[in-house]
């Protein structure tokens, strides 16, 4: 089936062309200004982000890992802490953990939504720590540290069990940080509220990253942390600008992580289409789900609950045979990732923390088995008949028991996807 045009994992430059009469009229705006910092246009996306995750306030940063350090040091995590959060994530998640001084610990994942289980939660607090009585706090039972906050990963663009992570962080006087780097726009039903809620909204600040490739990207580093709490806001405003409440008058020693005004800018011209480019991937992703079927079981297909509208920064299927397919459908020319090989306890910046192979077993399988398909807006549906055509393909020249049913079963990807 190989052929000279290849699918792209992500395509940036037909989003970009898309709105390079826009984008151009930010830098040209940005360059006559010549407000390269802070300034009209930051404060701008900032209330715009803010009301698009239905928060009171956000405040833009240099990066989603600078965002969640300075949001974990705002909301009052201090060196020494340990704080909860998932292996199978990108790195940034415990980086920002760790330079705050704290002390990263694990609980693996749902299978089915790759996010925090929440059983596992619920063990590791009532078999792992014990609460002290004269200081009130969590305590670790082996290390003796203070357990003080959880960071629950929107992972794919799909949204954590967020209820019941809230009320057993309530129920331990646990801060909640939600980690929506990929979560921009994604949504989750409160039972509790009765209402649908936006990724950001629901821990006491969230933060977002703005990499290109991200549903929301600058073109360029960017980030934001979401929150209700102003003063926590205020916070955060301090640290990414040197501890300053005013020029050259210091409250603390913070960093240089301000987020520049023509990302700033750029941001605030996509934000407008971000729904209708969410939507656009959900639209996606429901092609791919229904050209997959009839391969329901040779592989794992995303599933989302019914608690849980995923933005779908990625679709991410599962094979046993991962490897051999991703090489396989490279060199068909579709363009396809892993997100991520190794998860976070087994990297080697934290081998010294003595996790073994086998700790979390739930993202030790699952890394060895994702695969994430090409995803963006303008994805085309006949590129989706593609890649799904070169699954089949792959499947089709293995020699296993009950073949000639098989292909009779995989050629109606084919016809259904042509109709």
């Amino acid at each position: 089936m190989r052929q000279d045009r290849k699918i792209p994992f992500v395509d940036l430059v037909a989003q970009h062309k898309e709105l390079e009469s826009e984008l151009l009229d930010v830098i040209k705006g940005t360059l006559h200004t010549a407000a390269f910092i802070g300034g009209p246009a930051v404060e701008g996306f900032e209330r715009d982000f803010a009301k698009f995750c239905n928060t009171k306030v956000c405040a833009g940063v240099s990066s989603g890992t600078d965002a969640l350090r300075f949001a974990l040091i705002a909301a009052g995590i201090r060196p020494g802490d340990i704080v909860l959060t998932v292996p199978l994530t990108f790195i940034a998640t415990t980086e920002a953990i760790t330079q705050v001084g704290a002390c990263a610990d694990f609980v693996d994942i749902d299978a089915v939504t790759y996010t925090m289980d929440v059983e596992r939660l619920r063990h590791y607090l009532a078999h792992q720590c014990k609460l002290d009585l004269e200081t009130g706090k969590l305590i670790h039972k082996k290390n003796g540290r203070p357990v003080t906050a959880i960071v629950p990963v929107h992972l794919y663009g799909q949204p954590a069990d967020m209820d019941p992570i809230l009320e057993i962080a309530s129920r331990y006087k646990l801060i909640v940080i939600e980690d929506a780097c990929q979560a921009h726009g994604a949504e989750y039903f409160s039972s509790n509220e009765k209402n649908w809620r936006k990724a950001g909204s629901m821990g006491q600040a969230a933060a977002f990253s703005f990499y290109p490739g991200k549903n929301l990207g600058a073109c360029g580093e960017g980030g934001a942390v979401t929150t209700n709490d102003e003063n926590l806001a205020r916070k955060v405003r301090m640290l990414r600008d040197h501890g300053q409440a005013k020029k050259y008058y210091h409250e603390l020693e913070g960093y240089n992580g301000r987020l520049d005004a023509l990302q700033a800018g750029i941001l605030r011209a996509k934000l407008s289409r971000l729904a209708g480019w969410n939507q656009m991937r959900r639209e996606a992703a429901g092609h791919y789900t229904e050209l997959l079927a009839p391969m329901a079981d040779l592989l794992g297909i995303p599933r989302e609950p019914s608690w849980a509208r995923s933005n779908y920064h990625l679709y991410v299927i599962r094979s046993a045979e991962r490897d051999r397919l991703l090489d396989h459908l490279t060199g068909e020319g579709v363009g396809v990732g892993i997100h991520y090989p190794v998860p976070v306890h087994l990297q080697r910046p934290y081998r010294e923390r003595g996790f073994q192979q086998g700790d979390f077993p739930e993202s030790e399988k699952a890394a060895q088995e994702i695969l994430s398909l090409p995803m963006y807006p303008q994805l085309k549906i006949e590129d989706q008949v593609r890649v799904v055509e070169a699954i089949r393909e792959f499947y089709l020249a293995k020699p296993t028991k009950g073949s000639n049913s098989r292909n009779q079963q995989f050629a109606s990807v084919r016809n259904s996807s042509t109709e």
